[in-house]
């Protein structure tokens, strides 16, 4: 069961990448695009991805699990349509599909996690899922670098990958449909996971505030940072000096994956929540700090560009998976209350994309360009700073509420 839940979780997700991220191998700057289109294209996207973050808020916490699997299909049949709107309408009204796009995608991830949460295994099956979208999002850039150099047009291209994703993630969603609730040991151990209605979602923020708000500070901070390098990765690698093939968008995220595994997924051997939830905090702050030395080796040229990649990915993916598989999970446990992941992790994501939209009205068009990299770079450092500060207070949070005694 457990490999079962982490397969069906993995590919769910990664095959949902494949509807998602391809576009983004494209540059669209030939006719009959124009310069900064790519960058209204993510924009637009983001834009759409953050407003259904912000549904899923509510929707989320309160979707009822035998109605997870259909809704999840339906989402991904949207988002699918919207591509070829894409391919088939005039460049004019590209911001619409791709804004109804992100809309139908956001809620994606919520559905398949409410499947995991809840469980002694838990964090090895939540690292799983969000190892899915690190890998995947690799995959379907070389996916959609193969698409173009055979010939597909990049106005076409999107909509082809999604055809090669629907098969393989209409089989991953059959098996996830399969998993069952919870073990009467699961919530012994974790706490039951129920559907929570307003009064019950202003309550937790009420009691628990003081330790959500800032994790949800360093999680946009870290959204922000991770947006721009998975969004405008192809840029990023021709800033470095090393554009490479097609193959190292899957190569680099392949190492990212691989370093996320031993330390989220050993910390479910923690039984003692509190210890558990400073484990994250400990492993985030960790990440943190190899973003700060991954950007400063580089600048002192003691780094390359393909080292420098996978190092920055593993400093920011490692506070990222963490509130995913451990904070936010060890918290709710810790607290025994009527609560789910899922709202959470919403709130979590629609600071997060809210912050991703800011940028992007703000620096879109730079981040289109080899000017990037300086942006980047400057915005490691201070997201690094700020970050490690705001797990901190955190961490003091929880020890002075009577919950951590």
């Amino acid at each position: 069961m457990a490999v079962w839940c982490t397969v069906s979780a993995f590919g769910t997700y990664a095959c949902m990448y494949g509807f998602r991220k391809p576009f983004t191998a494209g540059v669209y700057v030939d006719d009959p695009f124009s310069p900064g289109f790519k960058a209204s294209l993510i924009g637009a996207q983001v834009l759409g991805y953050t407003v259904s973050k912000l549904i899923g808020i509510r929707v989320i916490a309160e979707m009822p699990p035998r109605r997870r699997i259909a809704t999840l299909l339906g989402l991904i049949a949207v988002a699918q349509a919207a591509w070829v709107m894409f391919g088939a309408l005039p460049p004019s009204f590209a911001a619409v599909c791709l804004f109804l796009n992100g809309l139908s995608l956001g809620m994606v991830f919520g559905l398949v996690l409410g499947f995991l949460e809840g469980r002694r295994l838990s964090e090895a099956f939540i690292t799983g899922l969000c190892c899915s979208f690190i890998l995947a999002d690799g995959i379907s850039k070389t996916v959609g670098l193969r698409l173009l150099e055979a010939g597909v047009p990049e106005r076409w291209m999107p909509a082809a990958a999604g055809a090669v994703f629907a098969l393989p993630l209409w089989g991953f969603a059959s098996m996830l449909g399969r998993i069952p609730p919870p073990a009467e040991t699961d919530v012994i151990a974790r706490s039951e996971r129920l559907p929570m209605d307003r009064e019950d979602r202003w309550g937790f923020l009420r009691r628990h505030g003081g330790i959500v708000v800032p994790i949800i500070a360093t999680y946009t901070l870290v959204t922000l940072l991770r947006s721009v390098r998975a969004d405008f990765s192809r840029e990023l690698w021709q800033a470095l000096g090393a554009p490479g093939a097609a193959s190292v968008f899957t190569r680099s995220e392949a190492w990212v994956t691989l370093a996320m595994i031993l330390p989220l997924g050993l910390i479910v051997r923690i039984a003692d929540h509190r210890k558990a939830f400073y484990g994250g905090l400990g492993i985030s702050c960790l990440g943190l700090a190899v973003v700060v030395a991954s950007s400063l080796a580089w600048q002192w040229h003691r780094i390359g560009a393909f080292g420098f990649m996978v190092a920055i990915g593993i400093g920011l993916y490692l506070p990222y998976i963490a509130v995913h598989a451990t904070v936010f999970e060890r918290l709710i446990a810790l607290s025994r209350e009527r609560a789910n992941l899922g709202f959470l992790m919403y709130l979590a994501d629609t600071a997060g994309y809210v912050g991703v939209c800011a940028v992007m009205a703000m620096k879109g068009r730079s981040l289109g360009t080899t000017d990037i990299l300086p942006l980047f770079l400057d915005g490691a450092v201070l997201v690094a700073i700020l970050g490690i500060g705001c797990l901190l207070i955190a961490a003091s949070a929880l020890r002075r509420s009577r919950g951590s005694r």
